[in-house]
C-alpha cells in the first residue's frame, strides 16, 4: 500500500493527505489504552476481533497486577513519545481534534447512506441496531462504560483485523502474487473483507442471520473500507468507535 511508517511533519494544508501509519497508530492509541483497562471493569465486552488483549491475559495467566502494571508502561512510554515528537516538531496534539470532528461526520451520516442505498436496492434491513457483539450480552446489560469500552474495542480491534491486517493483505497479494491491476486488487479486497466483517458478526457475535443484517454490515464493511483507504487507520478507527457508540447511545 505505500504507507510510510516514519513520521511526518506538520504542513500547510498536510491534515487533508492520508495520514501514514505510525501517525495513524499514535492517534488511536487512547481508545486502545480506554479499551485494554475497561475490559477489566466490563469483562462481558470482550470484542471478537480481539488478538491482543485476552491473549495478553492468558499469557499472564489472569495476573491483574501484572497485566495493568504492563499498561501504565505503554501509557508512559506513549506520553514519553509524544512528549519527543512534539519537541521534533514532528507530531501535535492538536491532531486529534480534526480527526475527531472528521470522523464523527462520518460516523452520523453513514447509516442513513447505507439505508439509502438499501431502499434503492429494494432490501430491507430489519436491523436490529444495537444487537449483542460480545458475549451474547445487550448494550442494556453493560451500562454506559460497557457500551463505550465495547465501541472502543469495535473501533480499535476490527478495524485492526478487517482493515489493516485483512486489506492491505489481500491488496499486496492481489497486486504481488496474481500480478492484478491495482483497481481490480482494490476492488476484489473491499469485497472480501467486507464479507468477511459481515459474517463475523453472526459466527462471532452470534447476531441472528439475515439478508438485510448481513447487507448493512457489508456495506459497513465497504464504507470503513473506503475511509481506510482514502483517509487512513485513525479516522477508520475513530469513524467504526464513534458509530458505534452513537447507535448503542440510540439504543439505551
Amino acid at each position: 500500500m505505500g504507507i510510510d511508517v516514519k513520521p511526518v511533519k506538520p504542513s500547510a494544508g498536510g491534515y487533508l493527505r492520508r495520514a501514514d501509519l505510525f501517525t495513524s497508530v499514535l492517534l488511536v492509541f487512547p481508545l486502545f489504552l480506554v479499551y485494554q483497562v475497561g475490559v477489566l471493569a466490563v469483562p462481558e465486552v470482550y470484542n471478537g476481533a480481539d488478538l491482543i488483549t485476552s491473549q495478553l491475559l492468558r499469557l499472564l495467566h489472569g495476573q491483574l497486577g501484572i497485566y495493568i502494571a504492563i499498561n501504565a508502561g505503554l501509557l508512559a512510554a506513549f506520553l514519553i513519545l509524544i512528549a519527543i515528537l512534539r519537541r521534533k516538531n514532528e507530531f501535535h496534539a492538536r491532531m486529534f481534534i480534526p480527526v475527531l470532528v472528521e470522523s464523527a461526520v462520518y460516523a452520523v451520516t453513514m447509516g442513513s447512506l447505507i439505508l439509502f442505498v438499501m431502499n434503492i436496492l429494494h432490501i430491507d434491513p430489519k436491523l436490529a441496531v444495537g444487537a449483542p457483539a460480545a458475549a451474547g450480552h445487550s448494550p442494556a446489560d453493560v451500562g454506559l462504560l460497557g457500551r463505550i469500552v465495547l465501541s472502543f474495542g469495535a473501533g480499535v480491534h476490527e478495524e485492526l483485523l478487517f482493515r489493516l491486517i485483512i486489506l492491505s493483505g489481500l491488496i499486496a497479494v492481489g497486486t504481488g502474487l496474481f500480478k492484478m491491476r491495482r483497481f481490480a486488487a482494490v476492488a476484489m479486497a473491499f469485497c472480501i473483507s467486507a464479507f468477511l466483517f459481515s459474517a463475523a458478526h453472526h459466527v462471532i457475535g452470534g447476531e441472528p442471520w439475515h439478508v438485510g443484517v448481513f447487507v448493512y454490515r457489508f456495506l459497513c464493511g465497504l464504507v470503513f473500507a473506503t475511509i481506510f483507504q482514502t483517509r487512513g487507520f485513525a479516522v477508520a478507527v475513530y469513524t467504526h468507535a464513534l458509530y458505534d457508540i452513537f447507535v448503542l447511545t440510540l439504543q439505551s
